[in-house]
């Protein structure tokens, strides 16, 4: 049950990111070579996620960092459509997080997902980290990862106070 509320808390973070443009943009393109071939599989992943194909969405991030492997982009956005298919998928998804954060430590996208991630997973604790990070980076996001902890939080007090009235032992 509070997995699933956070779920639902991180998906409402996540419609009001694309309403307001917080995804990886397509990147531009250079002209020519392996870099420029990883670009345009990056750029149609990125089409794909927003069109909610995670799954082709994810096979084209693959492919880009198979041709350039030092996209920190390539890794957030794959991690995020690991992340959209499911909990099953994070820890590989932490793992392309991490990555991306230690190609481009200012990525705040990366910061604000993976903290979502965690709080998901219930890891308070590396959420917290995270927002302090993106305090530093874009307080937009910071304020938006603060609100999804703020909820979840909320929810997950009001389900303890449930649970202790439906079962008193």
């Amino acid at each position: 049950m509070k997995r699933r509320r956070l779920l639902l808390a991180a998906l409402a973070l996540l419609a009001a990111a694309r309403a307001r443009g917080d995804e990886s943009d397509p990147l531009p393109v250079p002209s020519g070579g392996p870099r420029a071939r990883a670009i345009l599989a990056y750029n149609d992943g990125v089409k794909r996620m927003l069109e909610k194909r995670y799954p082709e969405a994810q096979r084209r991030f693959e492919e880009a960092l198979a041709l350039e492997e030092r996209i920190a982009e390539a890794h957030n956005n794959l991690a995020f459509s690991l992340r959209m298919q499911g909990l099953q998928h994070a820890e590989r998804a932490l793992r392309h997080y991490a990555r991306a954060l230690e190609l481009d430590p200012r990525l705040a996208q990366a910061y604000l997902y993976r903290g979502t991630l965690y709080a998901q997973l219930g890891d308070t604790a590396r959420a917290q980290e995270d927002l302090g990070a993106l305090r530093q980076i874009d307080a937009a996001l910071a304020a938006k990862l603060e609100r999804t902890l703020a909820r979840a939080g909320a929810r997950d007090e009001r389900d303890g106070l449930t649970a202790q009235k439906d079962d008193p032992y």
